[in-house]
């Protein structure tokens, strides 16, 4: 019984041991560790963080995000500008589809976006037929 306690205790402090050899070796893995990053690496990390989205990904996204809160097909974009507070477009959406074509119900979304392309609200600003001819665009009537 002896040989077993002995075993038990040679166990406990080979373990103790290594434990030290861990805490004194972690310092150092850490400090490795921190010297391969780069500043570069850093710094390229930042600039993707504050990076403004390109245009493109910008009408993707407010799309698809269009589409996913509404439940309807985002069909196309007909306005789009860049503002103070992120961006600005007007969306056309088929609302109802109606059999002609020409006579599905048409919305069109005023879209608004944060400066990384998130959408922050949209509104429908005119309901029309595909296949009628914008008022606005004739004279008012």
């Amino acid at each position: 019984m002896s040989n077993t306690n002995n075993t038990s205790e040679s166990q406990g402090s080979q373990q103790s041991s290594r434990r030290s050899q861990k805490s004194q070796k972690s310092p150092d893995a850490q400090q490795s560790r921190d010297s391969q990053k780069s500043p570069d690496t850093q710094d390229s990390q930042d600039s993707q963080e504050s990076r403004r989205p390109r245009p493109m990904e910008v009408l993707r996204e407010a799309r698809a995000q269009l589409a996913e809160l509404t439940g309807m097909t985002a069909e196309t974009v007909s306005s789009f500008e860049q503002t103070e507070e992120g961006w600005a477009l007007e969306v056309e959406v088929l609302e109802l589809e109606r059999v002609p074509d020409t006579m599905s119900l048409m919305g069109s979304y005023q879209v608004e976006l944060d400066a990384e392309g998130q959408l922050t609200g949209y509104r429908r600003v005119r309901r029309y037929e595909r296949g009628r001819s914008d008022a606005r665009g004739a004279g008012g009537r």
